[in-house]
């Protein structure tokens, strides 16, 4: 589903945008399946918790940071639909996606309630510019129904936080929650938020409740202060190489490869890159090279 400019608006204005039916009945049961790869299903985990304990640890016990295993959810994190949506609020094509992660949370085993912050004290060295902030576009894709039972993600417009300063970037437990919305919604909704922000997780206090989420944050390339993760740590890890060879030239730019026509290539690199990707099609960059 292609995000319309009200939304993009609501993201500049109020801080956030919330997309219902954003992915398809489809690519949600595609999705949802691959979870099983990663974490286990209700089902499975409520059968016996303790089987899961290493779930229970804290807060981001169920924090997965991609790749992963699967196509199917890698490829969610740069949707078309996504990255279109990305360029348009950051009015750029050279984008940087600095971070993936699926979130998996089942109620009774962790106290999943946050203070209000905001997310830039940990995605940039400095903080936001205030006359022009939205640097940074991040996202929640919902992979499970979410309502008040299943600890939505609880989110503080813009103008009801204008006055809260940007540092310290954590608010005191209780402050503004009076001005919170809560992000419901079925399997396949969007919420995207400015990194400037004010949002928390809030406790699940539905029985035998799951929530999955899927994250990823971009930016435009450029900055040395900002990020969250370096791809080639995790370039080893299972996923990596399938995401490489079936990712187009401009999404595997998304996450730093050298686009066709980059100095970087040559006859040397190219043939020594296709051996440690064979799937992927070196045409586009032979091509570029003459």
């Amino acid at each position: 589903m292609r995000v319309s400019d009200h939304h993009l608006d609501a993201l500049r204005e109020r801080g956030y945008m919330i997309v219902d039916g954003f992915l398809t009945a489809a690519e949600v049961a595609d999705a949802r399946a691959a979870l099983w790869e990663e974490f286990p299903s209700p089902e499975a985990y409520f059968a016996d918790p303790a089987a899961h304990a290493q779930l229970q640890d804290g807060q981001f016990a169920g924090n997965r940071r991609g790749p992963w295993s699967s196509w199917v959810l890698n490829r969610l994190t740069f949707h078309p639909d996504l990255v279109d949506a990305v360029r348009r609020f950051l009015g750029s094509h050279d984008l940087r996606l600095y971070k993936t992660e699926l979130w998996a949370k089942y109620s009774g085993g962790v106290d999943h309630d946050q203070v209000l912050h905001r997310d830039f004290s940990n995605h940039t060295l400095v903080v936001p510019k205030a006359t022009d902030p939205a640097r940074q576009m991040t996202s929640f894709l919902l992979l499970s129904d979410v309502d008040e039972g299943d600890g939505p993600t609880k989110v503080v417009p813009l103008a009801d936080s204008a006055e809260v300063p940007y540092w310290p970037a954590r608010l005191r437990a209780g402050e503004l929650r009076d001005h919170e919305v809560s992000v419901t919604g079925p399997a396949g909704t969007l919420f995207s938020y400015r990194s400037d922000v004010l949002h928390r997780g809030s406790a699940i206090t539905g029985h035998r409740r799951a929530r999955f989420t899927l994250l990823a944050d971009y930016e435009v390339w450029g900055p040395r202060w900002t990020g969250k993760c370096a791809w080639p740590d995790t370039a080893n890890r299972p996923g990596w190489t399938e995401l490489v060879e079936r990712a187009t030239p401009d999404e595997r730019a998304l996450f730093g490869f050298p686009r066709p026509g980059d100095p970087y290539w040559d006859e040397q690199t190219l043939g020594d890159v296709t051996l440690r990707y064979p799937g992927l099609d070196p045409r586009p960059y032979r091509e570029a090279m003459r």
